[in-house]
């Protein structure tokens, strides 16, 4: 994948030099995303397998979210507010079905049936579950009230300091058990490393961290300055484009680990990081972006997302509910998320108005 790189600097000269042809800049800049995407994982991997499942899967969450952050910031800066809600919502069921239901049948191939702590797997279900709850009340009480509307922004400001809050209690309560599991966890982490080959010190994957972030930064301004023109041309809706293109590209960090760690017969580490990084995405970098639109953009941005996104993410918590219940997963299981996923992505193809 690193021959891709060439890309980083191919996507800046194409905009510069070539600014009409908008689909080949989105094209290129997404694929240069791809290998920054990969080597921010290998350096959170680094610093995971030193850390255990619980702390490793919440530093790859978090890391591996800075390019859907980034990507956001900069839809938001031009005032793409659906395009936000469309890529945030995509990333949550791109990592709860695509991502986990792939790490499950790799997985499962080479492994059959594998094991997890269904304890902080059912932990991080009832957060996402509240995140749910969270994202449905704004709609349906703009539903039932329709002159409400002036009032969006302070409940969704509102909801969006008290889904802060939780998520600080959730990273708390993840410090503390990691804390008392710490035995548990240094036994798992001598099972293999996240990437083949010698590990990278920990100041070595800091700046390796910061290179990449600036390199991923600069083509999300790119990617998001082309996207409105290169959906155009494919004949792809806005939110097809932000649920099933952006929200692909801008968690391929998180993704890349958790496939590999399931490969790898961690699926404790995989469960972690995909249902996490839904987690941070719904109630961390959610909220984040409503209460920054505050201070940049052209407008603040509710927390009103359209019935079909508030139904998709619905959908994919309730059947994530289902695979974390007893610890155990296989590659049947996996088939089964990935075809959900499938269905979801038809339905925004063919009726591109679901979000409405």
């Amino acid at each position: 994948m690193k021959w891709l790189l060439v890309l980083v600097p191919l996507a800046i000269v194409l905009e510069h030099f070539a600014p009409g042809n908008a689909l080949l800049i989105f094209a290129v800049a997404a694929l240069g995303i791809v290998p920054l995407a990969a080597i921010m994982a290998q350096a959170t991997g680094s610093l995971a397998t030193r850390l255990g499942a619980g702390l490793g899967g919440l530093l790859n969450a978090t890391f591996g979210n800075a390019a859907e952050l980034i990507i956001a910031l900069a839809a938001l800066r031009a005032g793409l507010h659906d395009m936000v809600k469309a890529s945030l919502a995509g990333t949550i069921i791109g990592n709860i079905l695509f991502v986990l239901g792939v790490a499950m049948v790799v997985g499962g191939i080479r492994h059959g049936d594998q094991t997890y702590d269904a304890r902080a797997a059912r932990t991080q279900a009832t957060m996402l579950t509240l995140a749910v709850i969270a994202l449905i009340l704004p709609a349906a009480y703009l539903g039932l009230v329709p002159k409400a509307e002036a009032q969006m922004g302070s409940l969704s400001a509102l909801i969006a300091c008290i889904m802060l809050a939780v998520y600080v209690a959730n990273v708390a309560f993840t410090l503390v058990r990691s804390r008392a599991d710490a035995g548990a966890n240094h036994a798992q982490a001598g099972h293999g490393d996240l990437h083949h080959g010698p590990q990278w010190s920990p100041r070595k994957a800091l700046a390796v961290l910061f290179a990449v972030t600036i390199g991923i930064v600069w083509l999300s301004e790119i990617l998001v300055g082309t996207v409105e023109a290169a959906s155009e041309a494919m004949g792809f809706s806005d939110a097809f484009t932000g649920v099933f293109v952006l929200a692909v590209i801008g968690g391929a960090a998180e993704q890349a680990t958790a496939i590999v760690a399931a490969r790898q017969n961690r699926m404790d580490l995989s469960m972690s990081i995909t249902l996490g990084a839904s987690v941070q995405l719904a109630l961390l970098v959610a909220p984040l972006l409503v209460l920054l639109s505050f201070f940049m953009g052209p407008q603040p941005m509710d927390l009103v997302f359209g019935p079909g996104l508030v139904l998709t993410i619905l959908f994919s918590v309730i059947i994530a509910g289902q695979v974390a219940s007893d610890g155990r997963t296989d590659w049947l299981r996996g088939i089964q998320l990935l075809a959900v996923y499938v269905i979801l992505a038809s339905v925004f193809f063919f009726v591109p108005d679901v979000v409405a």
